[in-house]
Order: C-alpha cells, then structure tokens, then sequence
C-alpha cells in the first residue's frame, strides 16, 4: 500500500475515534478502515481488564474456530509478542522472530497448519491500563511490511484512548432490560479447557456475554476460556498477573470472571471451573470510572503468587454501579 492509504486509513479511524459507538461497533469499523491500508485474512481483536490485561468481549474471525480453547491457551502461553510485553504499539511475529516462526509456540502448536505466514499485534495501553490487544493474521501470503507495522503503532494511540472512553460509558445504568436470573453460575472446564458441564444461569450469562450467531447454537465460553488460559500461564511462569476479568453485561451491570483461590494447592489434573459469586459479594481489585475525564484506572495494583498445583476456582459475580465492586466517584 502508499503513504497515501495509510493517511487516509489513518484520518478515517481518527473520526472513528471521536464518534461515540459502542465497543464492539467501534471495533468493527476501524477493523474495516485498517483494511484500506493493510490486507489480513483473519483476525482476533479482545478488550482486557484494564489491570490485568485479561481478554474478554472477543470480537474474531478466524480459521480455526473448533480449536479455540486451544488458541486461547496458546495465546497466553507464548512469550512471543505477547500484548502484555509488546515495547510498542504494534509488532509483526515475522519481524520478531527474524523469520523464524517457530520460535511461537502458537504457531509451531496450531497456526502452521493453517499456512499462516504472519501475525500483526497490537497492544492498546496507556498509563491508566490495558484497554484490549488485536491480531491481524496473513494466510499464505506475504509477511507485514515495516510501514503496515509503523500504521498500526501510529493509531494505537487514539484507539486506546477511544476504548478507554468507551468502556467508561457502560458504566451509565439503563432501566428496562431482559432480567438475568440470579443462582449459581459454574461452568466446568477441563485442563484443556473442554466444557465439561454448567449450571442453568451459566447458559443465559453466556448468551448475553458473546451471542451466538444462530439461534439455538450453545454459547463461547470466551471468557472463561481467557481467564483459565491466564491461570495456566502464571502456574507456567510466563506472566504472573492474576486471572481475573471485569466484562460489561448489559445496561451498566458488569462481571467478574476471576479465580479467588489462586493462593492455595491443587490435585494435578483438577478441572478448571467457573464459579458464580453472587451479586453484591466484594470483588477487588476495583475499576473507578471517572465521568468527568471519561476514564477508567484501576484502583490498586497488586502482584500475586501463583504456585503449581492448585484448584483453579473462577468465579463469575454480577455487579451494578455503586456496588462495592464499582465506585463511580
């Protein structure tokens, strides 16, 4: 591509940015005007938790959606431009690894039966936090260019900080609505995070979560599957964050999918679950929107061990605003 799609691309996302769509309609549309700028066959765009930099909220189209409890593990456990170490806004797998692929784990795993021959990352953090990471996929065609790289890190910027205000709008109330029934929500996984079995109410969170594409099609676990993936990844010593994940619900309601005994041990090969906390129980660390600056920063920045061997309990809990669990001051 010129200079000139690039500048072009560029200026069409900047408007983008300044729009008021929500999170998933953003990502949507500046998906399509990267496109004029930069060609990709598949692609995985996620929101993390600000703290964390966990994923939820996946918004993806990718060639191997039977495996993607396993993509997801992968993604977490591959040190190669992993969103939470990129240096900069954007980086290519190719260029990062001089050509040699197989230095990924991802790939050398489960991409390269898929012919991909090159991923673009895109991080989109500032110093309130970590807003949500995107990989562009190539399939069979030829590796990112340095100036498709250099586009991607010049409108990481404004992406990040039209996430961050994005996000902070859910945090707004709405009356009416589908009300979710409250009871118990747990989903147990296996270690290769297979869906082993639910509750009833996990169903419904699901759907409201990541709605299916047909009508009757069971539910993605993204969500789930992201959190395990980060537990799996500090018990392997490639990130240490805590697996934990704050996700908009519906009219300013919002979940934590998190793992509260990640402190104790476990029986190696016990399944991972996720567990529903009722509404109203504490959940930290908390996320402290600020209306007037149209933010969201994390109010505590903790470290935490994650030893071998212990039971990976994830916890999903509902929470409204002005909850303990949200503080809209």
């Amino acid at each position: 591509m010129g200079s000139a799609a690039y500048a072009s691309a560029r200026e069409a996302i900047l408007r983008i940015c300044r729009g008021e769509a929500d999170v998933r309609t953003f990502r949507l549309t500046v998906l399509d005007a990267i496109r004029r700028a930069v060609d990709f066959d598949a692609y995985a765009w996620l929101l993390t938790d600000p703290e964390t930099s966990v994923g939820s909220s996946p918004l993806a189209d990718v060639p191997c959606l039977p495996q993607l409890p396993q993509l997801i593990r992968l993604k977490y456990a591959t040190a190669v431009n992993r969103w939470t170490g990129l240096p900069s806004g954007a980086a290519s797998l190719h260029g990062a690894t001089g050509g040699r692929l197989s230095l990924s784990l991802m790939w050398r795993e489960l991409l390269s039966r898929y012919q991909v021959t090159d991923i673009a990352s895109s991080v989109y953090r500032d110093r309130f936090g970590c807003w949500g990471f995107l990989d562009l996929w190539r399939i069979g065609a030829a590796a990112f260019t340095a100036a498709d790289i250099e586009f991607l890190d010049h409108i990481a910027g404004p992406v990040t900080a039209a996430l961050r205000h994005g996000l902070a709008r859910t945090f707004i109330p709405a009356t009416g609505g589908d009300q979710i029934p409250a009871g118990p929500v747990v989903l147990l996984l296996s270690p290769a995070l297979e869906v082993r079995a639910q509750t009833p109410q996990t169903r419904r969170y699901l759907q409201v979560l990541v709605p299916p594409e047909a009508e009757g099609q069971a539910p993605v676990p993204a969500g789930a599957y992201n959190v395990a993936a980060q537990l799996l990844a500090a018990e392997a010593g490639v990130n240490d964050n805590p697996p934990l994940a704050r996700v908009h619900l519906a009219g300013g309601r919002w979940l934590t999918l998190r793992d509260p005994g990640h402190g104790g041990t476990r029986r190696r090969g016990q399944h991972r679950t996720l567990d529903g906390g009722r509404p109203g129980d504490r959940v930290r660390p908390r996320l402290r929107p600020d209306p007037a600056r149209g933010r969201t920063a994390p109010a505590s920045r903790r470290r935490r061990h994650h030893p071998r061997g212990r039971p990976p309990d994830v916890r999903l809990g509902e929470h409204r605003p002005g909850s303990p669990q949200v503080d809209l001051r």
